[in-house]
């Protein structure tokens, strides 16, 4: 210890240092702790010489919204070829062919199930309404449900299913199985119908949508039209048993749910996404981990998928104007062309002696009718065109309310000729025959016009609003045919159909209303997108290029008109421009604004000066 009493640090030395490696003889135990600091020291210089190690960048969880690759994306389907394109509309039509056709089939074979199974004629009658009773229940599922999983494994489904139900209905030993298993099939045929309407709005847009949907609605009444035609060949063919009707209907099930099955591809873009999420994760867990689709967004509890399945389609037919209106307007018409396969055998048969066959031919006037419709379909189509590029492809679904206009009135007026001309045995059977075809004309353009006004209107929620319509309409069409009959007999034929024509003509304004009011009503809707308002006011904007022209208009001006000179942005050269003052007294400063559309309307009529 120094004289001052202070003990040395550890690290002192009295006199020299030490040779190299050789250590103090006097060290004590603390300058060990020395020796341990400056190798601690040491190592920190050293480690910051070393390079620094590289920081692995960890993905944040913002998520990754996933889309098309671009406009021109192969995946789309609306960048599917046009020959794809016409294959997937081609399924669709078939489809709702068959789903159709089953549903008149039977009614002219009712005689022979009648015999078979020892029932009366109103029991026979449930083999055409329960099938529409299940039109009723099938919406519930394939709506929505084509919405949620997508069009393709929905319609795969019950088209399998469907065709396989025939089996039972062949070899069925009661009327009671039939009866049963005719329902289920009714609601499992009714999932083309429900969701062509979707299929199409996802693989065309609104130049191809048109003509597409045009075939689609013919062939939505070509089917009822040729059920009565071969189901009245098959029974009248002694050789063929009551149970051959259902053999036909499962091979024509069939061959369509096979061609469905080869030749349509999902369509419908939120689940295609989804699936292109799911590969992108697979792909690359972690940096893709947050992909996400907006169809992976939607609440997958079973609250959730009860709101979508069932709730929604409700909730748009409660509060959409449009979609309830125009429900009950074409729940009447689906009812009258059920009403026809009852009405037919009072009118032809009763009246004039047609056989079963002869009747069934008469049916051939509804197809005629049908595909005329689809010919003006397509002319109107055409026209729509022409003004879609301008509507950068959503003109106003208004526009496609043509059909229906026409087809309303020549429903009242068609159904006027059948029950006036029919009622009376001295008039030749042709004067009412050939007013079925102008029948099944108006029916078929209210409908297929109106279909693709609730595709143009809804859009992508188009499967959901088609569900409800239909849920609706079948319900109304499957109680028709249980009073037609008895209506024919009770007020004649003359004045039962005047009856049908005078509830059209109270409902006939429905498409001239929406022509005339559709958009605003529209613009209120939860469930519309309105692309084609918005576009609207795009359009409005681009045309209306404001210009602001200063007007010295003071007391002492007493000129009937004053010429201005505008040049300028290429758009108004040397524009000669006429202003009128509304009064003496105007501020000596006003600004006048005017649209481009006026500018060439008032220069044309300016003299020159």
């Amino acid at each position: 210890m120094p004289s001052n009493g202070f003990p040395l640090h550890p690290g002192y030395r009295h006199g020299p240092p030490p040779p190299p490696g050789l250590a103090p003889l006097d060290e004590d135990v603390n300058d060990q702790g020395a020796i341990e600091m400056r190798n601690v020291q040491d190592a920190e210089k050293n480690e910051k010489k070393m390079p620094e190690p590289e920081v692995l960048e960890v993905p944040n969880n913002e998520p990754i919204a996933v889309s098309w690759d671009g406009p021109d994306d192969p995946r789309n389907p609306q960048n599917f070829s046009n020959t794809k394109k016409w294959v997937i509309t081609a399924v669709c039509c078939a489809l709702t062919i068959n789903a159709t056709f089953a549903s008149s089939a039977p009614a002219l074979a009712s005689g022979r199930l009648i015999a078979r199974f020892d029932i009366s004629e109103e029991v026979s009658e449930l083999v055409t309404v329960l099938f529409l009773m299940g039109y009723v229940l099938g919406p519930v599922f394939w709506g929505s449900g084509s919405e949620m999983f997508g069009r393709r494994y929905v319609l795969m489904f019950a088209m399998c299913s469907y065709t396989i139900l025939f089996v039972g209905q062949g070899v069925a030993t009661n009327i009671q199985t039939v009866l049963i298993l005719r329902f289920f099939s009714g609601a499992f045929a009714v999932a083309p119908l429900i969701t062509s309407g979707g299929i199409l709005a996802d693989v065309w847009n609104a130049q191809g949508r048109g003509y597409a949907t045009s075939l689609f609605g013919g062939c939505v009444f070509l089917g009822p039209s040729l059920g009565p035609l071969i189901g009245g060949f098959v029974a009248a063919d002694p050789r063929l048993g009551w149970e051959w009707i259902y053999w036909v209907m499962m091979i024509f099930a069939g061959a369509c749910t096979l061609f469905a099955i080869v030749c349509l591809p999902e369509t419908y873009g939120p689940v295609l996404l989804t699936r292109k999420a799911v590969r992108m994760r697979k792909e690359d867990p972690i940096g893709n981990r947050n992909a996400i689709s907006d169809h992976e967004k939607l609440d997958s509890s079973f609250h959730g998928i009860l709101e979508r399945t069932l709730y929604r389609p409700w909730k748009m037919m409660a509060k959409e104007p449009i979609l309830m209106l125009i429900t009950v307007y074409m729940s009447v018409v689906y009812g009258i062309l059920y009403a026809l396969f009852e009405a037919f055998p009072v009118i032809f048969v009763e009246t004039r002696g047609f056989t079963v066959t002869q009747q069934g031919l008469l049916f051939i006037g509804i197809g005629i009718g049908s595909v005329l419709t689809t010919f003006m379909n397509l002319y109107f189509a055409k026209q729509v065109n022409k003004i879609v590029p301008k509507w950068k492809g959503f003109p106003p679904a208004e526009l496609r309310l043509y059909s229906a206009m026409i087809g309303s009135v020549m429903l009242v007026i068609s159904s006027f000729w059948l029950g006036w001309t029919g009622n009376y045995a001295s008039v030749p059977w042709y004067v009412p025959g050939i007013s079925t075809v102008f029948v099944g004309m108006a029916i078929s353009a209210i409908f297929t016009s109106l279909i693709t006004y609730i595709v143009d209107t809804y859009l992508l929620l188009a499967a959901s609003a088609l569900a409800s319509n239909t849920m609706i309409r079948s319900l109304v069409g499957s109680v028709f045919p249980l009073f037609t009959v008895q209506m024919y007999h009770n007020l004649g034929i003359n004045w039962a159909s005047t009856l049908i024509a005078l509830i059209c003509l109270l409902l006939s304004p429905i498409p001239f209303l929406f022509f005339k009011y559709g958009a605003r009503i529209r613009q209120h809707s939860k469930f519309a997108p309105c692309l084609d308002l918005k576009i609207a006011k795009q359009i409005q904007e681009q045309e209306e290029v404001q210009v602001r022209i200063p007007l010295y208009l003071t007391r002492e001006f007493n000129l009937k008109y004053t010429i201005f000179s505008l040049g300028g942005h290429g758009l108004l050269p040397r524009m000669r421009l006429l202003i009128q003052p509304t009064s003496r007294k105007q501020s000596s400063l006003k600004t006048l604004v005017l649209s481009t559309r006026r500018y060439s309307r008032i220069s044309n009529s300016l003299p020159t000066p």
